[in-house]
């Protein structure tokens, strides 16, 4: 555990030179490390969180940032603009994928939020999730063994890349780079050493990413922010709701 603790602040000193940095946050596992990583290193953070009013994400955000003591910015998502930047958004990256389309939506608020608060560089913490088994799909591959679990990773880092590429032009037009250390192909590298059972413990097993939330606690990131079940920044945004309303309108 000592060595990922090492790995994961290496990552972010070694990929964020800046000294004032935004963090896209949630108030889950992966952002709350990440803001807290960046405030030990002794970085300027805000962290921001975007969503629709009543948004699960929002809510839970300002909880977390509270307790940790970091300072925190908000944007609810207004449904009557909604509409024209979705068609802004999908002109510009042209891509059909829903998840990518709903990620992409949730970035151009950020990046929108962060330009609004002079910050230039949001980082995110995107890499955890398929470094460490968070998703459900490694729990339908668990019986087919390691070497499944691994095709599978392999197959989220590349379709993470894509997304970081379709991020990286969205936030562009507001002149904000968005960076995911925890992508960096040293901490990837590494990640993949750590064993599969150190992160999933079985074809059941709802929380996953174990090794991850222990380095959090001990740390100090809040239990409720370490212990958090997964909830997809789309759902938990509820821009996944308002994405397949504007389809269908």
């Amino acid at each position: 555990m000592s060595d990922l603790k090492q790995a994961l602040y290496d990552a972010v000193s070694e990929n964020v030179p800046e000294a004032k940095i935004a963090v896209a946050f949630s108030g889950g596992v992966d952002s709350s490390l990440l803001a807290k990583i960046c405030e030990d290193l002794g970085k300027q953070v805000v962290v921001v969180t975007v969503g629709f009013p009543g948004s699960h994400d929002i809510g839970f955000a300002k909880s977390i940032a509270s307790e940790m003591g970091i300072k925190y910015r908000t944007l609810e998502i207004d449904y009557s603009n909604f509409q024209e930047n979705l068609r802004r958004i999908k002109q510009t990256i042209r891509c059909e994928n829903t998840s990518h389309i709903e990620n992409c939506i949730a970035y151009f608020y950020i990046s929108e939020l962060a330009k609004q608060n002079d910050l230039d560089i949001v980082l995110s913490a995107n890499g955890c999730d398929e470094l460490f088994c968070g998703y459900d799909g490694y729990r339908r591959a668990y019986s087919s063994g390691e070497a499944a679990i691994m095709k599978l990773m392999d197959e989220k880092i590349a379709n993470e890349f894509a997304l970081v590429s379709e991020i990286a032009t969205v936030a562009g037009q507001f002149g904000v780079v968005v960076r995911q250390p925890f992508l960096s192909s040293k901490f990837i590298n590494f990640a993949k050493t750590i064993s599969v059972d150190q992160k999933i413990k079985g074809p059941d097993d709802m929380a996953r990413k174990h090794i991850l939330r222990l380095v959090a606690l001990s740390i100090g990131v809040p239990k409720q922010a370490a212990m958090k079940p997964k909830k997809a920044l789309q759902y938990g945004s509820l821009i996944h709701k308002y994405y397949k309303k504007a389809k269908n309108a």
